[in-house]
């Protein structure tokens, strides 16, 4: 199919022949391709859609300060994206920010919605007691933005191996810290306030499609509180807790979220049978 602006604008890639409609939605510091250890397992038999943020990977130039000046910005251009590749309604994947960034929206367009598998996801990364243990204290990220200013390379090195999990192989720390190293600076270190500064938790009772929380029990930036969480607080959803560290399991565990990802399509073959 002749891609519109919008998939030209993210360098959205559609693959698969038929089937149901899964669209990856990847989160900070990275771009589409780090569903590259995932997407192509699903390739056979299901639509699959992988794109860039604004600002991100080849979508650099996608980026605008005042559209992005929040995640509202963002959830617009994947409701743009899902419109013009004829995906509606997706079974959206969503990596950490990117759960929070489509479900807004989801709440802005349910119907463009079949599902939201929410990958490592996070309402609010800063702790407000004694209710709410989200894993920083609001000091620890002022700390991490300041040497985002000052030293792109370490902070990367300070990311990576909370990221991807210290566990888990070097070459894909390496990798992860690469991939933080090449962000434009000035739009990463936005992206970053965004994306550990949201209070999204609002959102989450407003929450109307079925939704599966992937919660990593070893996640040194969205710990294992933030996952119960979320199951108490969106209704009807399903919580998946892993026993993995780090805080990217497509990456560190790709074939474990392959079969995650296909509990869901089952889950829909049997409903729709």
């Amino acid at each position: 199919m002749d891609k519109g602006p919008a998939l030209q604008r993210h360098h959205a890639v559609l693959r698969g022949t038929g089937g149901p409609r899964l669209v990856f939605v990847h989160g900070f510091g990275c771009d589409r391709d780090i569903w590259r250890f995932v997407e192509p397992a699903f390739e056979p038999h299901c639509h699959t859609l992988v794109y860039d943020h604004a600002g991100c990977g080849r979508a650099v130039p996608a980026w605008d300060l005042q559209r992005h000046a929040s995640l509202k910005g963002y959830a617009a251009d994947l409701l743009e994206v899902i419109d013009e590749a004829g995906m509606a309604p997706a079974i959206c994947v969503a990596h950490s920010v990117g759960g929070v960034i489509a479900l807004h929206a989801a709440e802005q367009r349910p119907d463009a919605f079949e599902h939201v598998l929410l990958l490592a996801p996070s309402p609010r990364f800063v702790n407000d007691p004694p209710d709410y243990i989200g894993g920083f204290e609001r000091e620890d990220l002022d700390e991490m933005f300041h040497l985002m200013e000052s030293n792109q390379f370490g902070w990367a090195r300070f990311l990576a191996p909370i990221a991807i999990g210290e566990s888990n192989p070097q070459d894909l720390v390496q990798q992860f810290e690469a991939a933080l190293c090449a962000l434009e600076p000035r739009i990463a270190r936005h992206f970053a306030r965004l994306a550990f500064l949201a209070d999204a938790r609002e959102l989450m009772s407003r929450t109307r499609v079925p939704t599966t929380i992937v919660q990593c029990m070893r996640d040194g930036i969205a710990p294992p509180e933030v996952g119960q969480w979320l199951h108490r607080h969106m209704a009807g959803s399903r919580l998946r807790e892993i026993d993995i560290s780090g805080h990217c399991p497509h990456v560190s565990h790709p074939a474990l979220t392959v079969e995650l990802v296909q509990e869901v399509l089952d889950a829909r073959a049997r409903t729709s049978a």
